[in-house]
């Protein structure tokens, strides 16, 4: 009987997902479009980058290294300060729609993960509109 492969696993592991979350926040730094998330993250994304990383690791599927280091992430919790409506919801979205593009995910795996992704993102809001 073979076992079914995790997302992480799918996605290429660590080092691919490194290189989305990288991806993710160039683009944040880049593009105007996704200035309006941008400006809710430190001038220094360093942190932030490694935090989504050790997330996105344990969310999906790979070692548990969010809450090895800082406990259960309460994600609504820990986004309450910011202001988070639809704009901000789809800004997100559409930054890691792209980022995951330009690492190469696609097919079945990237409309899983987007439809994963908008589930938690439109869960994070926390104001009408």
């Amino acid at each position: 009987m073979s076992q079914e492969q995790t997302t992480y696993e799918l996605i290429g592991g660590a080092e691919k997902l490194r290189e989305l979350v990288n991806r993710f926040y160039d683009l944040m730094d880049l593009e105007e479009n996704y200035q309006g998330i941008r400006l809710m993250h430190p001038a220094d994304s360093t942190s932030s980058r490694e935090k989504l990383f050790m997330f996105l690791s344990g969310w999906m599927g790979g070692p548990d290294l969010f809450v090895e280091q800082y406990g259960h992430p309460r994600l609504k919790a820990r986004h309450l300060p910011f202001s988070i409506g639809i704009s901000e919801r789809d800004q997100w979205l559409q930054c890691m729609r792209q980022a995951m593009k330009d690492v190469g995910i696609n097919g079945i795996l990237f409309e899983r993960l987007m439809q994963s992704f908008f589930t938690t993102a439109d869960w994070m809001r926390n104001r009408v509109g």
